[in-house]
């Protein structure tokens, strides 16, 4: 028999994994909020620990890692960096950057290949090659961040623009060209504040574009385009950014009523 698997967080995208490790013959162990993750830990040894919760509940899902675990973690949220785990000193986690949308009640859709680095790639992308989906393994640290970045750079411009003149993602490339270059150039501030690091803007913003090209229908707001918002907002007052398209959507807030983003978080 393969080895376990552990899946912390099993709403749409937790699922797809689900699906992909048990077609390959890897017994799957689902955590739920009540779950005893030591007495979990315990009980079996998984080869990996799929850690699947939202966005608002990953900081506190790591502090709470068995120790036992630490060197298997696969993290997937949005708005990743690198400070997201290393606060907790996990020095090596794999990371995939999903870009394929599951709703409930439908099959995933791909945008583009997902990009996954870490030890633990390639299984990642025999699993999600399982069931259709692909993934781009990567070669090194530097383009884990730069995708990171992309993804970023993504989905708080289109949920920051979507706020102001709602729509699709190829109305906002083909309407509102300034408008979602100078949130994209705001946010990309925001993301070389936060790592520390300078980047080509104009390679990441034709990578998102890329991202847009994929699925132009793509609706902009996300449910979650309010608090993205509002925690790009924050992070720019402390690092002394002046961001005045940010500033500008802030108002729009209360008239959200939006839809899904990438992947539900």
């Amino acid at each position: 028999m393969k080895q376990h698997i552990v899946i912390i967080g099993i709403g749409e995208i937790g699922a797809v994994f689900a699906r992909g490790f048990l077609r390959l013959g890897h017994p799957v162990y689902p955590a739920t909020r009540s779950t005893d993750l030591n007495n979990l830990a315990n009980t079996i040894e998984p080869a990996l620990v799929i850690v699947a919760v939202g966005e608002g509940d990953l900081q506190s899902t790591l502090s709470n890692l068995p120790d036992s675990w630490r060197d298997r973690i696969v993290l997937l949220q949005n708005e990743l960096l690198p400070s997201s785990w290393q606060q907790h000193t996990l020095t090596d986690p794999t990371v995939i950057s999903i870009w394929f949308e599951k709703k409930k009640g439908q099959d995933s859709k791909v945008l583009i290949p997902s990009p996954a680095f870490g030890p633990h790639a390639k299984l990642l992308y025999d699993t999600l090659a399982a069931v259709d989906i692909p993934v781009k393994q990567l070669n090194n640290a530097d383009e884990l961040l730069f995708e990171l970045v992309v993804k970023n750079l993504y989905i708080i411009t289109t949920n920051v623009a979507g706020l102001k003149v709602g729509g699709n993602v190829g109305e906002l490339q083909s309407k509102h060209e300034a408008l979602m270059r100078a949130i994209a150039n705001e946010v990309l501030a925001i993301q070389a504040s936060l790592t520390q690091r300078s980047f080509d803007n104009e390679a990441l913003i034709v990578a998102m574009r890329k991202a847009m090209d994929a699925d132009p229908e793509h609706k902009c707001m996300g449910r979650s385009a309010p608090a993205r918002l509002q925690r790009a907002l924050t992070q720019a007052a402390d690092a002394g950014l002046d961001v005045p398209y940010l500033k500008k959507n802030r108002r729009f807030r209360s008239f959200f009523r939006g839809s899904l983003d990438i992947h539900p978080s």
